[in-house]
Parts: C-alpha cells; sequence; structure tokens
C-alpha cells in the first residue's frame, strides 16, 4: 500500500511512501526509501487503526481515516518521564542533547531538555497521545503462498531466484547475482524470523545459497 500520516494537532506530515507528498510539505528525508509498504494484516506489523481501515479495502481504493491515540501508539504514560543526571550519561559516553534518541536499558527514549545538571527522559513513543490522519491506497493484495514470500523478502532488499513450497515446506535460493555481504546476513536474517512470523503455514523453511568463483579476465 501507499499511505501519507499527518499529526491532526499540527497537520505536520510524520511519514509517507510517496516522495511527492514529502516534497510538496517540505519534508524529504534524502536518506529514505519512498516505496509502497507491505502490510501483514493480522500480523501486527502495523497499528492497530491502519490494520482496522484497510480490512475490507478494494484494489485501487483510497481511504482517509482519523485514529484515535488507543489505536495509534498508546496514550501517553507519565510514568515513563523521569528526570536522570548528566553524570549517568557521562558514564555511558554520551553527551546528552535535547531531542536526542537513544537505548536506556532496552528501551528507546528521547530527551526532552537538559538543564543544570538534570536531563528530562520520555520513554513514550514520540507520537504517543497524538491524534492521526492517514490516507492509504491499496495497490496490491498479494495472494499466492510464493508472492508472500516474495513480498516480505523485498522488504529486506532480498530477491529470491527461486521459492518452491509443497505443504509446510519452503525452499529459498539465493544465486550468486545476490552479493553475500554482512548487510545481507543481517537482512536474511531479518527476513527468515519474519517469514515465520507472517505465515503461519511454514513448518521448515530452508535456505540455500550458490557462490561462484569469479573467471579470470582473459590476457590480452
Amino acid at each position: 500500500m501507499d499511505y501519507s500520516a499527518w499529526r491532526v494537532a499540527d497537520n505536520k506530515l510524520i511519514y509517507t511512501t510517496m516522495k511527492k507528498v514529502a516534497e510538496d510539505a517540505g519534508e524529504v528525508d534524502e536518506h529514505e526509501k519512498y516505496v509502497p509498504q507491505l502490510l501483514v494484516v493480522g500480523k501486527g506489523n502495523a497499528i492497530k487503526g491502519v490494520e482496522n481501515a484497510v480490512r475490507g479495502m478494494n484494489l485501487n481504493e483510497t481511504k482517509k481515516v482519523e485514529i484515535s491515540p488507543a489505536d495509534a501508539f498508546g496514550d501517553r504514560d507519565a510514568s515513563l518521564v523521569k528526570v536522570m543526571s548528566t553524570a549517568d550519561f557521562r558514564k555511558r559516553d554520551i553527551d546528552p542533547q535535547s531531542g536526542m534518541q537513544l537505548d536506556i536499558d532496552g528501551t528507546t527514549a528521547t530527551i526532552k531538555s537538559v538543564n543544570s545538571g538534570r536531563v528530562v527522559v520520555d520513554s513514550n513513543h514520540p507520537l504517543a497521545g497524538e491524534k492521526l490522519l492517514y490516507e492509504i491506497k491499496v495497490l496490491e493484495k498479494v495472494e499466492k503462498d510464493e508472492e508472500k514470500v516474495k513480498a516480505v523478502a523485498a522488504v529486506y532488499d532480498l530477491v529470491p531466484d527461486s521459492v518452491s513450497i509443497s505443504g509446510g515446506n519452503v525452499k529459498i535460493l539465493f544465486g550468486d547475482r545476490v552479493e553475500k555481504d554482512s548487510r545481507y546476513l543481517i537482512n536474511k536474517s531479518d527476513f527468515v524470523n519474519a517469514l515465520m512470523r507472517y505465515m503461519d503455514k511454514i513448518e521448515k523453511l530452508s535456505v540455500e545459497e550458490e557462490f561462484v568463483r569469479s573467471k579470470p579476465l582473459a590476457k590480452k
């Protein structure tokens, strides 16, 4: 699907899959890939409000929907805001700055302010408590199992040479055209975990890889 999301309170664009929308809002991120996103309904890879909106939509249908905090990123929890000392950050070799996002004891937190040796840290999601407006367009419905595997692979920048499914057994081949670098290894691991999470019918998953020796250049 393609979608764009705005914060209702100030009409600020917070995310879009379409570069033209980002350009119009003056919010282009040069590091962002503006491509359609895969939604696996019922598997929690999107907020509840988006899943509810997409259910029953037809191909090429566009829908606008306001989503309450309860169906988006939750209400704000005051207990997730705490005050720390700058010394706590110095021990971690961190120079705290307002707006910085970092991992604190396994939780992503945002530094809200730094003043007189005190650092206010908020572990709420940045959009907690916000009502959101989504505009969603369904571009394609992926129904065949082989195509589902390829669609999930694409999320992790992977293109299998072949996918074969027999009952609950799935075999995937990544040939020599796929560069087997460190990024590939990480993406492959994430892909396998996602596939097992999204496709309940899979009982056994095999990933095969082909490596072909490069031929030396012919001497002139």
